[in-house]
C-alpha cells in the first residue's frame, strides 16, 4: 500500500479572498457541493470532526474521525494517480467510498451518503475480488 504526506496542504485547501476556508458551494444537484481538492484537516473541518492522523507519508496521507455519528476515514494524496493506485487496491477488500479530487472516505454508505451532502463527490462501490462475479438477470456467469 502506498504511503505518503500532502506536501503542500496550503495549496489543496481552497481558501477565500478574505484568507478564510472557504466551504463548498451547493450548486450541483440536490444541494450536493461541487467536490474540490481539500487536505485532511479541511474536510474534518467540513464533517464536524477532528482527525487522528495515523498514516503521514510521501503518497498519502490518513486521519480517522469519530463522532456520535459514526466513524470514517479520510485519505488525501498529493496527486490523482496515488488516489487511483490506492482504490485499485482498495478494491481487493470491497467496499463504499466517498471519492473527490485527490481524496476518498471510507465508512458506511449511510454515513457516506450524510457526509456528500457537506463535501461533495462521488460515492463508489468497490467491489471484493473474493465476491461472485456480478452477471445480468439471465446472463451466466
Amino acid at each position: 500500500m502506498l504511503v505518503a504526506v500532502l506536501a503542500l496542504a496550503s495549496l489543496t485547501t481552497a481558501c477565500s479572498a478574505d484568507g478564510k476556508a472557504a466551504r463548498p458551494s451547493a450548486s450541483r444537484a440536490g444541494g450536493i457541493p461541487a467536490a474540490a481538492p481539500a487536505d485532511i484537516e479541511r474536510i474534518a473541518a467540513l464533517t464536524d470532526c477532528e482527525a487522528d492522523i495515523r498514516t503521514d507519508a510521501d503518497e498519502l496521507r490518513e486521519g480517522v474521525c469519530v463522532t456520535p455519528k459514526g466513524s470514517w476515514t479520510v485519505t488525501t494524496f498529493p496527486a490523482e494517480k496515488f488516489k487511483r493506485t490506492w482504490l485499485d487496491a482498495a478494491a481487493m477488500y470491497g467496499g463504499t467510498y466517498l471519492v473527490g479530487p485527490r481524496w476518498a472516505i471510507g465508512g458506511t454508505p449511510e454515513l457516506l451518503a450524510e457526509l456528500r451532502k457537506k463535501v461533495g463527490g462521488d460515492l463508489r462501490k468497490l467491489r471484493d475480488m473474493n465476491a461472485p462475479p456480478v452477471t445480468a438477470p439471465g446472463s451466466t456467469p
